[in-house]
């Protein structure tokens, strides 16, 4: 190429088409273009997030990718987490379905999300997880997550720097060979997986010291092309990180890859300030969206001293292919038993249809902020199965974020009963004080009427009356139960036994009370799933009616 650029000048000096010196400048120029291009390098990165056991989809992210490859070459095959819970493959085969497709695709990395942490137990821990990291035919990596007083996960369990990876193994970071480059590659998780997920005995650490220590460690080692693999968020709450904020807080990150936020960043985002204001050496971040429905696709230039150039990347609608030949047969037994038991009817007819709705839907009310029907009838679902334990239980709650979607009007199957309650959460008896019950449901109001996933439902024979124009923690008016027949208010003096799901149980979505209670040794899992009470409880009342009924009321909102 460079030779051809010469001649084409010698022939614009033969001719007389330029002049002596004109010639001499664009030789010159020429030189340093080529010298630059010579020591420049480019690569490329194929990227998905938040997939959530859409198992159905990856026939399809095969083909997607294999074109992106004829089209651009080879690259790094990357995933930003949350493979885990969402759909009834989840449900039947605990991920191991997902990371047998993951092999197939031969990912590079993959970092847990949020979601890899929903199966957690206070006594067996992780063990789900466990099997995908050792099934995984790639690393795994976890920079700002401590495994070791997990038993099965920190087995699997390598700190620091490893210049070779490990397939099956939990990396901090890796040194990556790409077509002759070291690339140092990185993951993160959110630190809101304590609040949001159930990972036990598995501790978070600051994100943001989390990515300066590796990228010390990679300069250490003179590696100056970084990848962060990240669950933080495109630009989810700042009081717990996202990737903007990553970029701007730590500079020798080239990259970011990230999920979470389920967000389609297309084209890639440049990032070329830091947090004070001052310009910095170029950050790209990257993300897919979600549930399959893309691959992100990404070619990052990067300079003689690791500066990255320039950048070029879209997404590639995986429904616009058609499904791999192969991978469309590794489904097929899959698709089989999740087929037979979406389609398993219940037993059970709804007379009107039980909405899920959500702000973000442009729905005024929320299950996250108000009372709903499909909220009470999980309730008194839950509370009709723990009185079969302990006939004393005087309420049972189940928090809003847990309830995924609607059901609509009609016969109910099994599958959909799953997507409402897609966690296999188990029944969970507290013994609580009445100042912690009242505390309890302080945190649950906390955000109204904003959306908080810690929001929640309540049984029947349970009122609760608050004021949301009161500061928090000082907005509950009464709670009060019924109990033999009579509506009394709770004592904040006296013991009571309620129920709710193991999730919320042990401190999820911030409700610390029940936490430490449970860590008293005031908490026993029973062993009820979330979904098989709810099946059982429409399937015993056969005809289902429910509806708002005013168990729960905000006299601020009231009266507006």
């Amino acid at each position: 190429m460079d030779g051809g650029f010469h001649d084409l000048l010698e022939h614009q000096l033969e001719n007389q088409l330029i002049s002596e010196t004109a010639y001499e400048n664009l030789q010159s120029l020429a030189d340093d273009l080529i010298a630059e291009y010579d020591e420049s390098f480019s690569m490329n990165i194929y990227h998905t997030n938040d997939n959530h056991a859409h198992t159905e989809m990856f026939p399809q992210l095969v083909t997607t990718l294999d074109e992106a490859k004829d089209e651009h070459g080879d690259g790094l095959l990357l995933d930003a987490g949350d493979v885990f819970t969402g759909t009834l493959y989840f449900n039947e085969f605990y991920g191991q379905d997902t990371v047998e497709f993951m092999n197939l695709m031969d990912y590079d990395a993959f970092v847990p999300g949020n979601h890899e942490f929903d199966l957690g137990d206070p006594e067996e821990g992780h063990p789900e997880l466990a099997d995908f990291i050792e099934g995984a035919e790639f690393p795994v990596f976890g920079a700002n997550m401590d495994f070791s007083e997990d038993e099965g996960l920190n087995e699997l369990t390598m700190e620091g720097i490893s210049e070779e990876a490990e397939e099956g193994m939990i990396h901090d970071g890796i040194i990556l060979e790409h077509e002759g480059e070291d690339i140092g590659v990185f993951g993160l998780n959110t630190e809101d997986t304590v609040d949001i997920s159930s990972p036990m005995d598995v501790e978070f650490s600051d994100y943001a010291q989390a990515a300066q220590d590796m990228v010390d460690q990679f300069e250490d080692e003179g590696v100056d092309k970084i990848i962060a693999l990240t669950h933080i968020g495109y630009d989810s709450d700042p009081s717990v990180g996202n990737d903007l904020l990553l970029a701007e807080q730590v500079e020798g990150i080239d990259v970011i890859i990230g999920g979470h936020s389920h967000t389609a960043v297309d084209p890639p985002t440049i990032v070329t300030e830091n947090e004070d204001g001052e310009e910095m050496d170029p950050t790209v971040i990257g993300q897919a969206g979600e549930y399959g429905e893309n691959l992100g696709c990404m070619n990052v230039t990067f300079d003689e001293n690791g500066v990255v150039t320039d950048v070029e990347g879209e997404l590639l609608a995986t429904a616009e292919r058609e499904p791999d030949p192969e991978a469309l047969e590794m489904l097929e037994p899959y698709q089989e038993i999740v087929d037979e038991l979406q389609n398993e009817e219940v037993g059970a007819t709804v007379v009107n249809e039980l909405p899920n709705p959500r702000h973000g839907d442009g729905d005024d009310e929320s299950v996250r902020a108000d009372e709903t029907a499909l909220g009470n009838l999980i309730s008194d679902a839950q509370l009709e199965a723990a009185r079969l334990t302990d006939e004393d239980t005087i309420m049972a709650f189940q928090n809003g974020g847990g309830i995924r979607t609607s059901i609509s009007a009609g016969e109910v199957t099994v599958g959909e009963i799953i997507e409402v309650q897609p966690f296999g959460n188990r029944l969970t008896l507290l013994e609580l004080s009445g100042e912690e019950l009242i505390e309890t449901f302080e945190a649950s109001v906390s955000n109204s009427p904003q959306e908080n996933g810690g929001f929640l439902q309540i049984s029947g024979d349970t009122r609760l009356t608050y004021d949301s124009s009161e500061d928090p923690v000082n907005r509950v008016d009464a709670l009060e139960v019924n109990i033999d027949g009579e509506y009394e208010e709770i004592d904040e003096d006296e013991m009571y036994t309620v129920a709710t799901n193991n999730f919320t149980a042990t401190g999820g979505d911030g409700h610390d009370v029940l936490g430490n209670a449970y860590e008293d040794g005031r908490g026993t899992i029973v062993g009820n799933t979330d979904w098989e009470m709810l099946r059982d409880y429409m399937a015993e009342h056969e005809e289902v009616d429910y509806e708002v009924e005013g168990r729960i009321q905000d006299v601020a909102r009231e009266d507006e």
